[in-house]
């Protein structure tokens, strides 16, 4: 068995190796595309089928087809089977030695407090769906939540379809920016308590890990600002994506937060983001 987790380690100890399994961390329980996760890393696609055969060697992921397309995702037990190894037999168990600074033994899987909760949703430009997921948020949560948005790399201004869609719903726009996550990560930031990816090409940069340890998960969905066509078609792409992150966000605000354990309430928001995206809104 220690030789298996040899290989195992021997596998992560490549950085692009290494990358590519944290991104899938990130991405679980999705299965990803080999090409993005090539795009991801910089790689060459042959490049990075290479390193994807090493993790998979080693049963760190798992390869299954769609049509023409290999999808790999993260094998959870077998990695949980490698940090326990590591904690058990290379750690003796201790967490004074091994365990993460934020972390606590007797709390680990306690359950969340009944407060108001603080939500961060984050997209690449902080310009749609991240900014459609706050205000759907913070009309569904009432005074349960407080609601923000942010993008790795924010556009300078909303997309104007994202905008319509919500001032014919009936929301207030006025107060709606595009942000960065750096004002999320300062000194004097929120402390968040869930933190939701809703576009790929974010949830696949590699941040910062959050203070506090929030619940996080990865609720992707096709970008409508990619939608071609007539003003009519791009309109019901945003039609479709709001509606997608309402059905979503409706069965996230009904969660008993304050009754579940942090392993069954990550195993719930996993749940919320594999649901189908629903008709529009």
């Amino acid at each position: 068995m220690e030789s298996y987790h040899a290989d195992q380690l021997a596998v992560l100890g490549h950085p692009q190796r290494l990358a590519l399994f944290r991104l899938l961390v990130r991405r679980y329980p999705d299965a990803v595309p080999a090409g993005e996760l090539a795009d991801a890393i910089g790689a060459r696609a042959n490049t990075a089928s290479t390193y994807l055969s090493s993790l998979r060697r080693v049963g760190l992921i798992t390869q299954s087809r769609e049509g023409r397309s290999l999808l790999y995702r993260l094998d959870a037990t077998r990695s949980r089977g490698l940090m326990d190894f590591l904690f058990a037999e290379c750690c003796r168990g201790r967490p004074d030695l091994c365990g993460p600074s934020a972390f606590h033994p007797p709390e680990g899987n306690a359950i969340m407090p009944s407060r108001k909760y603080n939500v961060l949703f984050i997209c690449t430009g902080n310009s749609a769906r991240s900014i459609f997921a706050e205000s759907i948020l913070r009309r569904e949560g009432g005074d349960r939540f407080n609601v923000y948005s942010a993008g790795t790399r924010p556009y300078s201004e909303l997309n104007p379809f994202a905008v319509e869609t919500l001032r014919k719903k009936g929301y207030d726009i006025d107060a709606l920016r595009a942000k960065n996550v750096e004002e999320f990560q300062g000194p004097d930031a929120p402390q968040f308590d869930f933190v939701f990816t809703v576009c790929d090409r974010a949830a696949n940069e590699d941040c910062p890990a959050w203070a506090g340890q929030p619940v996080s998960a990865h609720w992707g969905m096709p970008d409508p600002v990619k939608t071609v066509g007539t003003d009519a078609e791009k309109s019901l792409a945003f039609q479709h994506a709001y509606g997608a992150l309402r059905n979503r966000i409706q069965a996230f605000v009904v969660l008993p937060i304050g009754t579940l354990d942090r392993i069954s309430l990550q195993r719930a928001v996993d749940d919320i983001g594999q649901t189908n995206a629903g008709e529009p809104a």
